[in-house]
């Protein structure tokens, strides 16, 4: 599956990517997001329960962040394991841009999921990513701007 978007974040691209890289504000930002630590400077541990049509799971998450380039972004990559629903792993490039006071954020996703997330078909995995993605930047701007965020489902 590839995925690509763009958010508009009233912030500065500096703002933007202290935020992308606080534990916190990415767990309040990521919908299911149970539990996430910074296990270094480029890695973390995450708990996430995911929903995909009649199949609920925890996944255990790690990730790493590499092509680091403050404040201009970064990927990230990682891998989780969901037991008996199936695994998912991927990796999202970031770019942050200056736009006027706001910050242009853009996104190339590619991941690959299996188990049985992976016999639901690609049409139900895709509308619950764009989901995802789409709770994602509303709660992550929400938590940068100082919004109270929306409930994590």
């Amino acid at each position: 599956m590839d995925m690509t978007g763009s958010e508009r974040i009233p912030a500065s691209r500096e703002v933007v990517y202290e935020a992308l890289n606080n534990p916190e504000i990415l767990k309040q930002s990521m919908p299911g997001c149970q539990e996430l630590n910074k296990v270094s400077d480029t890695g973390f541990d995450a708990v996430v329960v995911i929903k995909v049509g009649p199949i609920k799971a925890t996944f255990k998450m790690a990730g790493t962040l590499s092509d680091l380039d403050p404040p201009n972004g970064y990927t990230i990559s990682g891998e989780g394991k969901g037991g008996v629903a199936g695994f998912a792993k991927g990796s999202a490039k970031v770019h942050l841009e200056q736009d006027g006071d706001a910050t242009i954020l853009t996104y190339e996703v590619h991941a690959d999921v299996g188990g049985k997330f992976a016999q639901l078909g690609a049409r139900m995995i895709n509308s619950t990513a764009m989901k995802f993605a789409g709770d994602f930047f509303v709660n992550f701007n929400r938590a940068v701007t100082g919004e109270q965020g929306v409930p994590a489902e």
